[in-house]
């Protein structure tokens, strides 16, 4: 999948968040509830993190230079884990330490209208957040499920906003019972137990952002539909068939591709160079990632592969 889009539900989630994480602050002084002081922690890492998000952007597009010649695309997925590591380490695991904290030692909520308010406001601007990174996210989605677009965007921004604007929903679903039960049942300890789900919450988010952005840290090459355009596209005019092939992601948006590729051997220097630039121009046109394009000319000696 492309990457394209983003800015936008980045900029509209830090915008969300930054006041939302003022909110809850301010609610949580006033209230005293463990649920809202976690739910405040979590904004405001959604806040930092969205502006590492857009930090990671803006260095991606400096220019290669000679130590680094394929550029510096490979920046936002960097701050993409960086991102899942603040979650889980400001988010996760401060709300598990509050809810175990208040377990041990329950408070009373005081003015449980103030805190039930601040939460059903943080709900509306979460879900105006969240329907923003739908909207951007659709196009590149196509037909696939939400889950395989987290597994298989090549885009980091996209899934960490999707990922944190759904878990803050719950979050925010889950302290508004603990604040309710606890209101209710005049047990303070429910408040502390909505802590404790928002931190395990959190922490699967995390974990899930983690495994996905390292895949992508270390290097992901082209899913199969892709690598059938290119092999397709290589093939023909000169070219019998493609020896092997190997891509791999420099970045969302520019891929590298490089294969080895049959072709015959009556065929002259300049014919081998006219076929060469054909089939790169065909790849290019197939998959407009495919930026870099080595294709090393090779006569057909074993039988097809399917490496």
């Amino acid at each position: 999948m492309s990457a394209g889009g983003g800015r936008t539900a980045i900029v509209a989630a830090l915008a969300a968040n930054a006041g939302i994480a003022v909110a809850k602050f301010v609610g949580f002084l006033i209230t005293g509830s463990s649920s809202i002081l976690a739910e405040a922690v979590h904004s405001l890492a959604d806040t930092s993190n969205q502006g590492l998000l857009l930090i990671g952007r803006k260095r991606a597009t400096r220019e290669a230079t000679a130590e680094h010649p394929f550029g510096y695309g490979r920046d936002r997925y960097f701050y993409s884990f960086v991102v899942a590591l603040l979650l889980f380490s400001l988010g996760s695991v401060f709300a598990l330490y509050e809810g175990v904290h208040k377990l041990h030692s329950p408070e009373e909520i005081s003015s449980p209208a103030v805190a039930i308010g601040i939460l059903v406001v943080a709900i509306v601007l979460e879900g105006l957040s969240f329907r923003t990174a739908i909207k951007e996210s659709r196009p590149l989605k196509g037909t696939g499920s939400w889950w395989r677009f987290i597994r298989q965007s090549k885009s980091p921004e996209l899934p960490v906003v999707l990922l944190e604007d759904s878990g803050a929903l719950v979050g925010l679903v889950f302290a508004l019972a603990g604040v309710g039960l606890a209101v209710l049942t005049g047990q303070p300890a429910w408040d502390a137990i909505g802590t404790l789900g928002i931190g395990l919450l959190l922490g699967v988010i995390a974990i899930i952002l983690i495994v996905e952005t390292k895949s992508l840290l270390i290097g992901e090459g082209s899913g199969p539909v892709e690598l059938r355009a290119i092999r397709t596209a290589m093939v023909g005019r000169g070219v019998d068939r493609v020896i092997h092939l190997r891509t791999q992601y420099l970045g969302p948006d520019e891929l590298l591709v490089a294969a080895k590729i049959a072709v015959p051997a009556t065929m002259t220097t300049a014919e081998v160079a006219r076929v060469i630039d054909e089939a790169e121009a065909r790849v290019r046109g197939a998959v407009p990632a495919a930026r870099i394009i080595y294709l090393e000319p090779d006569l057909d000696r074993t039988p097809a592969s399917t490496s």
